[in-house]
Formats: C-alpha cells, structure tokens, sequence
C-alpha cells in the first residue's frame, strides 16, 4: 500500500513540474486589459495608460539578474530595429547607485523606472526576472515571455510586428 503511494507520487511529481513550467507564453491573463500602474522613482514616471494606442513590451528586470543582462543586447538592438514598439522596462533593483550605473554602463535607452516596493510587477504575478509582457494598443496582454529571450529571434519578432 505505502508502496503504491510512493510510485504514484513519483509518476505524478513531473507532470506537475512540466504543468508548472507551461506558466510562459499562457498566463491566466492572456487577452484581459494589462493591468494599470503608475511607478515614479524620482527621476522617471511610467503610466502604462498613457501608452494605449502604441503596441508595449513591458520588461520587468533587476541589475543583479544574469538572465536580464543576457537578453539586454538583443532587447536594445529590438528597440532600434522596431522604433514602433514601446519598450518599458521596470526594475526591482532596491539600490539606486548600482541601478543608474547599470543604465550608464550598458547604454540603455529604453523607458525605465526603477520600482524597488515591486507594485507593477506585483499586478502582473511577476515573481521571476525577467518577465515581459506583449500587450497591444488596445491595452490587452497578447503573451508573457519569462526568462531571458532573443528578441532577434524571427518568430518573436513576426509576433511582435502584428501586435
């Protein structure tokens, strides 16, 4: 009987695992209104109502993240290739030194705002870094990308260019 328990256990442990991981490009609030928020860190505002009638991709990253700084390049370089799209990017980084020397020493020139208390991301179930969202003009969450991405990638790109 104890047994039986165990095996079933085991045999169910990696589909709950797989189910877990299927999070990404499906969250529960696929095609829902991209919950509003206004972020202020003194130096820079992020409204996100104030971008409505513009495609978004809403970027939540953290100075200290390996996976953020990875996909930074390719994020930049989206950001040139696609002057359309809006790319605002969320931090969560608590210290504002080691955040504004990030942004000087990586060069990036995307809409940023650091939001140390996590109130966006926090809307939006983010609890991973980095997390971004695809919502369209009219203000919809059309897909979530966790983890680092290669915004160079043909079939993000072809997404991102109908959104």
């Amino acid at each position: 009987m104890q047994y039986s328990r165990l095996l079933i256990l085991l045999l169910a442990l990696p589909l709950t695992l797989l189910s877990a991981c299927n999070r990404g490009a499906h969250p529960a609030q696929l095609n829902t209104p991209a919950p509003d928020f206004t972020v202020s860190d003194g130096a820079s505002t992020i409204h996100l109502a104030s971008y409505r009638g513009h495609p978004v991709l809403l970027n939540f990253w953290w100075s200290q993240c390996a996976p953020c700084i990875e996909e930074l390049p390719s994020l930049l370089q989206l950001h040139r290739d696609m002057p359309n799209l809006v790319i605002l990017a969320v931090s969560i980084d608590d210290d504002p030194t080691a955040y504004s020397t990030f942004i000087a020493r990586h060069h990036v020139n995307l809409i940023t705002v650091r939001d140390p208390s996590q109130s966006a991301p926090r809307l939006f179930h983010t609890d991973m870094w980095p997390e971004t969202y695809a919502i369209n003009e009219k203000g919809y969450i059309r897909r979530k990308f966790v983890g680092a991405q290669d915004w160079s990638n043909p079939e993000i790109r072809a997404f991102l260019k109908n959104l």
